[in-house]
């Protein structure tokens, strides 16, 4: 009897998809979904782009699942497919720079309180600050903090020098503290 595919490491599951497997890729598909789509959102910056990466990454997932080596983790290399899907989408659009993410989100529930309030204003002006980035280092700080990749792996991911993604993530953190210093005290 086979293990349910929830009991599946990353490898197994590549496995059956390599061997037709829909179960398998049904598997795969719900435990990266979230990351994928996520990252390609940040990158995108439109729900309707990054759903539509998703698809295409799962798919080319199902095509070459044996094409997978096993020299990076799974996340990496399936990070590294999203990210090339979204700068095809992106030179199909004719758009260099991601738009910003849209944070205009009405919520219909009761007044949480003084405390999430300002832990509320504070992640607003992450965000802002975040947005304010060059694509390339708010892509590095993603990949970093969001993704817990290593900068081996965002190298990987990206396709650029380790030396880059260290001097990207180090312009990026000078940029934050900066900006976050002049939106005023709080963080």
């Amino acid at each position: 009897m086979t293990e349910p595919v929830e009991a599946q490491d990353d490898a197994e599951l590549l496995a059956g998809i390599a061997a037709g497997s829909q179960s398998a890729l049904a598997g795969f598909y719900r435990r990266y979904q979230g990351r994928v789509y996520n990252f390609t959102l940040q990158r995108l910056g439109n729900p309707a782009d990054a759903a539509e990466v998703l698809n295409e990454v799962m798919l080319e997932v199902w095509r070459n699942a044996r094409s997978f080596a096993g020299r990076s983790r799974v996340s990496t290399w399936l990070l590294g497919i999203a990210h090339h899907k979204s700068i095809d989408l992106l030179r199909k659009r004719g758009r260099r720079e991601a738009d910003p993410l849209d944070t205009d989100i009405r919520d219909e529930r009761p007044d949480p309180g003084p405390a999430a309030v300002a832990g509320a204003q504070d992640a607003q002006r992450v965000r802002g600050c975040l947005e304010r980035l060059p694509d390339g280092q708010r892509q590095v700080v993603y990949l970093t903090f969001y993704e817990g990749l290593s900068c081996a792996e965002i190298a990987r991911t990206l396709e650029i020098p380790e030396g880059t993604v260290k001097t990207r993530m180090f312009h990026a953190r000078k940029a934050l503290a900066g900006c976050l210093g002049a939106a005023g005290p709080g963080l």
